[in-house]
């Protein structure tokens, strides 16, 4: 059984609520790892050939959760922070810093497995979940610099995307 945790310097109690699924799980409910890399663990390979590779741990039909396979993986690709809802904005261009940032969680201590579990936050809501003040879950509105940043990113792609004719950019 689970035991949620105070949050600390990962800004969740519970990293595990924020699986959704396993990277390796397939839509047909199989593992992927166990297919394509059997040699990764060959006892966990066994068992899930055994089971023609369906996953036991993410299957509402059986007892199994996330935390107890011992190849989990689970790295949220998302568009928006998960703490305040800013947007991403690439820059086409390349050159400045992506407004989010991934955030990887605290696993348990002891004998379980260490998990890759992580959550997209943005750079500003990440420095404070790492400040130890603010939690994943804290409910806030993306910060004015945040909002400052990505609009200033959004007229650049607007002014870029407008067009010019040759003549227009020769006079």
């Amino acid at each position: 059984m689970r035991v949620a945790r105070e949050p600390d310097v990962s800004g969740v109690a519970d990293p595990y609520a924020h699986v959704e699924r396993c990277d390796h799980l397939t839509d047909e409910g199989r593992c992927r790892l166990a297919a394509r890399a059997p040699d990764a663990d060959r006892e966990f390979t066994r068992r899930l050939r055994e089971r023609d590779y369906r996953c036991p741990y993410g299957d509402p039909a059986t007892d199994g959760s996330w935390q107890d396979c011992p190849e989990l993986t689970h790295v949220e690709r998302a568009d928006a922070c998960a703490r305040c809802g800013l947007d991403e904005v690439r820059d086409g261009l390349g050159e400045d810093r992506p407004l989010l940032e991934t955030h990887h969680l605290v696993y348990p201590d002891g004998d379980g497995p260490a998990h890759e579990i992580a959550v997209t936050l943005c750079r500003w809501c990440h420095a404070t979940v790492h400040d130890s003040w603010g939690a994943i879950a804290d409910d806030v509105a993306p910060d004015p610099e945040a909002i400052a940043e990505r609009e200033h990113r959004v007229g650049r792609q607007q002014r870029e995307a407008d067009f010019e004719t040759a003549a227009e950019r020769r006079e």
